[in-house]
């Protein structure tokens, strides 16, 4: 079933998303790789705050391609999501409701996500530049230095997503792994 998300993604949003689903999102979203993800989770280790607040927000794990003359934004295809899963359940406990990327999660990020009402969804691998024509808009908002890893802010319309892990914790990657084995019986 395809849904359509306009951000801020509440809980309640969250938790009507089912695995599997294809999702449409619009809004503003945050972009954070695995240099980033240390410096925030740093911050909070030390008591300080955050850069940008993540409360009902999203988290693109991607590292977009600089900008062509005339484009918002360079090819902006998912990086692999077990990178940021040191990170991820001290963000998610914060209040961040969904992370965007390609690749299994960690048990201990399934759990926070149960916990904190999370979702996380898959973006196609190889069509960063697809993906980038739903960007409309793109501005760095921390650690500038970290250059393509560098926290920006993106405006989205109809970003491309499916529900890979739900807020219960169906996990697509597992459910059709098993759906396709039945079948060969």
């Amino acid at each position: 079933m395809e849904k359509r998300i306009t951000m801020p993604l509440t809980e309640e949003k969250a938790r009507e998303l089912c695995c599997g689903d294809n999702v449409l999102i619009s809004g503003v979203i945050y972009t954070g790789r695995d240099a980033a993800h240390k410096r925030l989770v740093e911050l909070l280790q030390q008591g300080k705050e955050l850069p940008v607040d993540v409360r009902d927000s999203v988290i693109y794990y991607v590292g977009p391609a600089p900008a062509k003359p005339g484009q918002v934004i360079g090819s902006a295809g998912p990086t692999t999501s077990y990178r940021m899963d040191a990170y991820a359940p001290a963000l998610l406990d914060l209040g961040l409701k969904g992370m965007i990327g390609k690749g299994k999660r960690s048990e201990e990020v399934v759990a926070s996500m149960k916990k904190n009402g999370a979702v996380y969804f898959g973006a196609i691998g190889g069509a960063g530049a697809l993906l980038a024509k739903c960007i409309k808009k793109a501005e760095v908002v921390a650690y500038e230095d970290l250059g393509a890893e560098a926290i920006r802010r993106l405006e989205v319309e109809d970003l491309p997503a499916v529900v890979i892990i739900d807020s219960r914790g169906n996990n697509l990657y597992e459910e059709g792994r098993a759906g396709y084995l039945a079948m060969d019986k």
